[in-house]
């Protein structure tokens, strides 16, 4: 067998259709042994391409004894728990990084990301939203959207409670993985797909939407949009905002160098480099003027905020008496408080 993007054994949930809504991968491995899909190519008739193949409890002893035999031994000890699953199991191979087809293949990319496999934007998630479908995620598991009224009232001839923490495509990420030394005051608002470094703290109204995140050591108490990769040591004060590209921000890709400061409700719709601060209340939209100052504060130019993306040591201010947007060399790079990640 050829060399292989990605593969795991999943516990899913199927609507009363058989339809897939959601998979849980507790494992999912990166370019994993060859010898190992053809393991899985052998008890589950893997054959090529990318692939989401359903199996029952009761090939996994076979497929465990395998898988150990091999020298899998960890994946073995899996598939043996899985014995007893009372929900439908699967097996996701992507042969390549290509587009996902399927509602496996799509969680099974989102599991990568959040597991920290793979960074924002290094996994193809073109086409994702039509395999995720809206589902209501509630203290009994993930049910489909057109099913809730059904379990609802089932729910209540029972005599249980049946709550709707929310309906839609995308569950939080630590009912899946919660990814070592970080901190998330409140998990509903971080996605699976969600890529958070070690040292990172999100508090309540931190957000970090799919296939976004932060490479460690940062305080989020903003928003963190998808595509939107933050560097290690930067902040993002309360209530601010990083644009990104679902919703009109065009094919820009905003990103946020190593220690920044987006102030309190600021926002940024360019990329910043290293070392920059947005003074709080500010947005700096790609095509509002500028005015460059140099170290004396005096006028240089004045430009676009396009022009200055991914430029380091950057402060961007503005002007209490005429309003203008200012941009000057940042003196003082902020230091981040490391008492506030040293408990992660």
């Amino acid at each position: 067998m050829s060399e292989c993007f990605s593969l795991a054994f999943g516990i899913g949930t199927q609507n009363s259709a058989g339809n897939w809504i959601e998979v849980y991968y507790p494992q999912p491995m990166l370019n994993p042994d060859s010898a190992l899909i053809d393991v899985v190519s052998e008890q589950l008739g893997y054959s090529e391409g990318n692939q989401a193949i359903s199996f029952s409890t009761s090939q996994c002893a076979a497929l465990a004894s395998a898988l150990k035999q091999a020298g899998f031994a960890e994946a073995s000890a899996l598939i043996e728990q899985m014995a007893s699953s009372t929900r439908p199991l699967v097996a996701t191979v992507l042969a390549t990084d290509e587009a996902p087809v399927s509602t496996p293949e799509a969680y099974l990319k989102l599991h990568l990301l959040s597991h920290r496999l793979v960074k924002p934007h290094g996994v193809v998630l073109a086409g994702i939203f039509p395999l995720l479908p809206n589902v209501a995620w509630t203290n009994h598991g993930a049910i489909d959207v057109n099913e809730l009224p059904q379990r609802q009232l089932a729910a209540r001839l029972q005599g249980q409670s049946l709550v709707v923490n929310s309906v839609d495509k995308f569950p939080s990420m630590t009912d899946y993985v919660a990814p070592s030394g970080i901190r998330i005051a409140d998990t509903a608002r971080v996605r699976l797909g969600a890529y958070v470094g070690e040292g990172t703290t999100v508090m309540h109204e931190g957000f970090i939407n799919f296939n976004a995140g932060t490479a460690g050591t940062s305080m989020v108490e903003g928003r963190i949009s998808a595509g939107v990769f933050v560097g290690k040591g930067s902040d993002l004060g309360g209530g601010c905002s990083t644009m990104g590209t679902l919703s009109g921000g065009g094919n820009i890709v905003i990103s946020v160098g190593e220690g920044c400061l987006i102030g309190a409700n600021a926002g940024i719709g360019i990329p910043l480099g290293d070392r920059c601060t947005v003074e709080a209340g500010l947005y700096i939209t790609a095509g509002i003027k500028v005015t460059l100052l140099d170290d004396a504060d005096n006028l240089v130019e004045i430009l676009k905020a396009r022009d200055l993306a991914n430029q380091s040591d950057l402060l961007f201010r503005r002007n209490s008496q005429t309003g203008a947007i200012e941009c000057k060399t940042n003196k003082s790079a902020i230091q981040l408080n490391d008492m506030l990640h040293a408990h992660n």
